[in-house]
Parts: C-alpha cells; sequence; structure tokens
C-alpha cells in the first residue's frame, strides 16, 4: 500500500492546481440578507449549497466559520455536516474553523469529533487555540498525523485585544521572544520533513509584529486580506522564505460576489492566480 500524503503536502498540490487561496463560508446574518435568503435555517442551508456549488473543485480550501452555522443550534450542525461532507465528496479541502482548545480527555473528544474518519462533523483540518500551551493540544495533532490530516494553530492575530498579548516577551529558551514567535516555534518543531509537514499556524495578515515563520515548514493561513485591508502582498511579505506556503484566507471579499454562483468562481479565480 501506498501510504496517504499528509495534508500538508496535500494542501500545496491543491494550490499548485488551483491557486494559493482559503475561501471562508460565513453565513452570517447581513450576507443572508445580501444574498435574499433569511436569517433562519432554511436560508443557511441555501446558502451553504451554493457555496458547496461554487467552491468544490475550484479552490484550493475552503474554510467553513463553525460559529455561524452554530448559532442555529443543532439544526444549524446539520447544515454544517451536510456542506462538509458534500465538499470532501468532491475531494477539496476542507478546515473546520472551530478554534477548539483544552486538555486531556475534553480535547480528544474535540479531536475525535473534527478530525477521526467516520464523524459526522469530519473535515481536514481544524483550527486550534494553543493557549493552554501547544503541548495541550496533543491529541488533535496526534490524531492528524495518525489520519493525514492537519491543525492550524492560533499564533498572531490582527484584533486590538491580542496584539499587547501575542507581542509580549517571554523569557523562555537561550533569548526573549513574543507569544506569537514561541507558538510558531512550537509547531515547527512538530514539522521536522520531509516534506511540508501538517501542523500550521493562522498568522493575520494585518499584523504589525508578526512571527518569523521560515522555519515552520507547514502551511500558514493568513485572514484579513481584501476587506480588512490586507493585500496579497502583504501576505507573502509576512510569510518572508516560506511564501510559496502561504494560503491567504478570504470570506468577504469573496462572498460578496453572490449569491451567483459563477460570479463566486469568477471571484475566486482572480485571487487564487498568484501561485
Amino acid at each position: 500500500m501506498v501510504a496517504q500524503a499528509g495534508f500538508g503536502e496535500r494542501l500545496v498540490a491543491a494550490g499548485s492546481e488551483y491557486g494559493r487561496l482559503c475561501v471562508g463560508i460565513d453565513p452570517h446574518a447581513g450576507l443572508l440578507e445580501q444574498w435574499g435568503l433569511g436569517n433562519d435555517v432554511a436560508g443557511l442551508r441555501r446558502f451553504s449549497e451554493i457555496c458547496v456549488e461554487a467552491f468544490a473543485g475550484h479552490a484550493a480550501l475552503v474554510k467553513p466559520q463553525v460559529a455561524f452555522f452554530e448559532r442555529f443550534g443543532s439544526a444549524g450542525f446539520a447544515v454544517l455536516e451536510e456542506t462538509l461532507a458534500a465538499l470532501r465528496g468532491t475531494g477539496t479541502l476542507v478546515v473546520a474553523d472551530a478554534k477548539r482548545g483544552d486538555i486531556g480527555s475534553t480535547m480528544a473528544g474535540y479531536a475525535r469529533a473534527w478530525l477521526e474518519p467516520g464523524s459526522p462533523l469530519e473535515a481536514d483540518a481544524v483550527t486550534l487555540t494553543p493557549y493552554l500551551g501547544v503541548g495541550s493540544l496533543a491529541p488533535a495533532i496526534e490524531l492528524a498525523q495518525e489520519h493525514g490530516k492537519g491543525v492550524f494553530v492560533m499564533a498572531a492575530n490582527s484584533n486590538p485585544e491580542a496584539v499587547e498579548f501575542q507581542t509580549a516577551e517571554l523569557s523562555v529558551g537561550d533569548s526573549p521572544r513574543t507569544v506569537a514567535q514561541y507558538m510558531v516555534d512550537e509547531c515547527a518543531v512538530l514539522n521536522p520533513g520531509p516534506g511540508v509537514g501538517s501542523v500550521g499556524v493562522v498568522v493575520g495578515a494585518t499584523v504589525d509584529k508578526p512571527p518569523v515563520l521560515d522555519a515552520l515548514n507547514a502551511p500558514v493561513l493568513m485572514p484579513g486580506v481584501g476587506a480588512q485591508g490586507a493585500t496579497m502582498e502583504d501576505a507573502e511579505a509576512i510569510a518572508g522564505e516560506i511564501s510559496h506556503l502561504v494560503f491567504p484566507s478570504v470570506s468577504r471579499g469573496v462572498l460578496a460576489a453572490g449569491p451567483s454562483v459563477s460570479e463566486l468562481r469568477e471571484r475566486v479565480a482572480e485571487l487564487g492566480k498568484r501561485k
């Protein structure tokens, strides 16, 4: 048997085919209204169906924002399950933007929910919050590695509340490092190669003092391109020597083209042209 390539390698391959872009599915109330849909489960389902039709087989990575499904309770999660399964059924890579983080058996439960093959919520990758320590994420990282899946660890976020904390210096090891740099460095250890690793990070494209990513050897999600003010060039500049591994994450900049499937696809193709 030939071992399946890890998530990092598969994402790089998808980026080469479709362009390095992560497209968000963010069905918030304003967008549902903009698309002429109700702010209810029926509107949520139709919004998601249109996104699947537009993005499946046309984007390297698709990122449903779990919160916008969760707000409808169990019915919303049912739509999320359908959306994840429909995208993955076409071979399109999907990252669940769930931002989970905990310790012990609770973290293991989150891991099984999003990364266990056959789970109703199975995705190819999940976003994680590391502020109980990167080591606390071990159950998810280990399960991802076992099944050829990936994780994206929150490292440097652009919201004002995060900046002061994530740029604070820690006296760890040989020299002081920012909290964000420490998180990136801890993830880099988990991507020794050969090949591209699958323990990626999330770094905002609008961050003024980003961590150095050169040693990460894994994909980087970079939200903030488009509506939040950053450009593709900003994202690549932050990525430095691993700019070939950066996947700008765009939601509003694409979804504003809906509900037309053809216009959504055109927008994805336009943004994904940069290799």
